[in-house]
This record gives structure tokens, sequence and C-alpha cells, in this order.
């Protein structure tokens, strides 16, 4: 579409009833002729009338001029021409005013009586006008020509302006019907893709939330556990050198695979950015958009997919230990397996809740407690108040406020309860209840 409806339908511009300037030469001309015709065929009208010449001039000038309104009373123009049609005048104004008529927005029924009252009025006026000449021997064809003339005169002289009329105001009826149904298209196509646009960018906005998460989960705990072990390795350096061997050792292995982590999930990050890069050339920018939200999906799909289960925690809870930090697992019900996103995220709840206590409470003994329910997973981390409140910073490890949330958030997307506060005993507890389907 290259021109809008509201490009047609804008203000006049114009002189009083025209839309356009050309619209207002086009009338201004036809009136001119028409006035001129009539004036000329005044002349004989006065003369049959017994009139003043100049009289009959000016009746036709006077006449002819109403065709300058025939877009604003198309009705009047018709029975003007009506009117003289037996001063066998305004043929030129008959024939356009009954097209402006026809074209007009009017009842069929005023169009089809005023274009049988100047077919009638035409046929007569030539019935009359050819008996008179047939009478005076100017004519010598027949009876027969005189019904005959009056007839194909009067189809011939409105026939065609009807017809026509009618076919352009049709025509622009259908061209308006289509104009607006493409304004509506137009319009609908621009609300959908703002919609899409809103789409993509709470898209991006979920991807964003849901890869800093993830990066949080694999990252913060293995670090946080990094930390510790430096610390105490730090503490022990010079009066255990076997111990301090044995720290440097899992701090090195932690980190490693941190980095693994870490790598692993930038390079799927990355594939997905480059697949978006490739299929982006010659697209729109909103398509390019929302396909990069949805590689940025794939791409925590495909680190979510290969993330820790259950069967883990025996581990995750020794490096803990190996860090100092008194453990205690407990297992209630049968363990079995349950999808993916369930056990993954029962393993990232325990992860940083025992990240966060080795933040906040060092030395503090912590309960790690898991339920096999029927139809869902419970888990509690509990740790006790820690032997010197004072030191419970001394690792210097840096708290982003976002572990907490993380964990409410993936526990509120598979539909389960997070509850995390202190306990009365000055320790913390954090327990989460996952529905197994």
């Amino acid at each position: 579409m290259t021109t809008t409806g509201e490009e047609h339908t804008g203000g006049p511009t114009g002189p009083w009833w025209w839309a356009r300037w050309r619209s207002a030469v086009l009338d201004g001309s036809l009136a001119l002729v028409s006035a001129v015709e009539c004036g000329a065929e005044g002349v004989p009208f006065a003369r049959d009338a017994g009139i003043p010449v100049f009289l009959g001039v000016l009746f036709g000038v006077i006449a002819g001029s109403v065709l300058l309104v025939r877009r604003k009373w198309p009705i009047a123009v018709v029975l003007v021409a009506i009117a003289i049609t037996p001063a066998e005048m305004g043929f030129l104004m008959g024939i356009v005013g009954l097209y402006t008529l026809a074209s007009c927005e009017l009842p069929r029924r005023v169009i089809g009586a005023l274009a049988g009252m100047t077919l009638l009025g035409t046929m007569i006026v030539t019935f009359v006008r050819v008996r008179q000449s047939t009478a005076r021997g100017d004519l010598t064809l027949g009876d027969w020509f005189v019904p005959f003339a009056a007839v194909t005169t009067s189809l011939g002289l409105t026939a065609p302006p009807l017809l026509f009329g009618l076919y352009v105001g049709a025509r622009r009826r259908l061209m308006e019907s289509l104009r607006e149904r493409a304004d509506s298209l137009e319009r609908e196509l621009q609300l959908l893709a703002e919609r899409a646009e809103e789409r993509a960018e709470w898209a991006r906005g979920e991807e964003r939330t849901r890869i800093a998460r993830e990066m949080h989960d694999v990252v913060a705990h293995r670090v946080s556990l990094m930390v510790v072990h430096a610390a105490a390795l730090q503490a022990v350096a010079r009066k255990d050198p076997e111990k301090a061997v044995r720290n440097a050792a899992l701090v090195g292995d932690m980190g490693r695979q941190a980095l693994t982590e870490l790598r692993e999930m930038l390079g799927v990050l990355r594939a997905g950015e480059d697949v978006v890069g490739r299929r982006g050339a010659g697209v729109p920018l909103a398509a390019v958009r929302e396909a990069a939200a949805a590689a940025a999906s794939r791409a925590v799909d495909e680190v979510s997919g290969d993330g820790p289960c259950l069967s883990e925690l025996d581990e995750l809870i020794g490096q803990s230990a190996a860090a100092g930090m008194v453990v205690e697992l407990s297992v209630m019900g049968e363990a079995r397996s349950y999808a993916a996103q369930v056990e993954q995220t029962a393993y990232r709840v325990v992860q940083e809740a025992l990240t966060n206590v080795h933040k906040h409470a060092a030395g503090a003994k912590t309960h790690v407690r898991l339920a096999h329910r029927v139809s869902e997973i419970a888990m509690q981390v509990e740790n006790e108040a820690p032997p010197e409140p004072g030191s419970a910073s001394a690792a210097g490890l840096p708290s982003g406020g976002n572990g907490l949330v993380g964990m409410r958030e993936r526990v509120a997307a598979l539909g389960g309860v997070f509850v995390s506060g202190p306990t009365d005993a000055g320790g913390f507890r954090v327990s989460a209840v996952i529905p197994a389907v």
C-alpha cells in the first residue's frame, strides 16, 4: 500500500463545497458552457414565447449557470433541467445533472423517480416538436416516425448518463470500501507488529533473567567454596602444610570446574547468536529480535538439559564439608527420578542455600533434609547460629542479593512454594516444595 485512507479523507483543499480546486474549475467550466448554450437557445425561445430576446437570453444564462452547484445540490440541477425542457434548452445541464445524480449517495427510488421524470419530459417535448414538424410538412416520413423519434431521443439523452453515473458511483463506493479495508488491515498489522515487539521485548527480559540466574547458580557456589578454601589455606599454610596442599588442590579443582561450566554455557549462547546472525540477513529487525530471544531460550534449555540432578547432592554436600562446614543430609521417602527441570531446581535450591551459609554463617552446623512424597518433592536447608556472629563474614564473600530471588523464581516457575527466613534459634531456614509433575 502506497496510499492510505487518511490521505484520501483529509480536509478539503478547494473553495466552498469543493474538495479540490480541480473539481471547482471543472464545474465552473461546465456551468459556463451550459450558460452559453442556454443563452443561445433562449433566442428562439423568446421569439416563440413573444418576449424580448434579452429576457430569453438572460433566462437561459441563469438557468444554465445552475450547473455550478451540481455537486452540492444535484436534485435541484435535475429539477431545473426538467423545468426548462419545454423551452428546448439545457441539454448539457440535463445530461451532466442526471450523471451527477446517479453517481451520488442518494436513495435509488429518488434517482429512479427523477430519471423517469427526465425521460418522460424529454419524450413529450420531442413528440410534440416532431409532430409539429410533420404537420407543417417539414418531415414526410410517416406517422410511425413521431413516436420512434420521441422514444429514441429520450432514451439517448437519459439512459447513457444514468447508467454511466450508476457505474461510477458503484465503482467509487467499491474503491472506498477497499480503501477502508486496506486501512483496517494496515492498522491491524501495525497493532500486531507492536504486540510482537512487546512480546519480543518481554521474551528478551525473561531470557536475560533466566541466563543471569543460571550463571549465578553455576558460578557462585563454586567461587564461594574457592574463597572459603582460600581463607582456610591462608590460615593453615604455616601450621599444617599437608592440609594447605589439599586445600590448594581443592581450590584448583573447583576453579577448573567453574571455568568449564561457564565456558560451556557461553559456548552454547554464542552458538545460538551465530545461528541468529546467519539467519538474520535480509529479515526485519523484529524477526531478528524474536529469533534472538528464541535462540537464547534454546541455549538456556540446552544448558539446563545437561544440568545437575538429585543424585549429585552427596557430592555437593561433600564439597561443603571439605570446606569446613558441618553438614548433615537426611532423606525421607523412596528416592525416584523426576523431570529434569524438577531435579535441577531442587539441586539449585540446596546449592544456593549452602552458598548462603558459606557467605553469612561460616562455621554454622547445617541440616539438609530431602523428602520424596507422592506428588511432590520437598527440601529444607537450615543452619544453626554461627559460633561467632562477628566472624560470619570473615571470608569476605560478597553478596549480590539475588540468591533468594533466583530460588523463588525457579520454584514458582514450576508451580511450587518457596519460603525462607530466620529461625528462633538465630539461624536461617530455606524451604521449598515442588510438584513432581
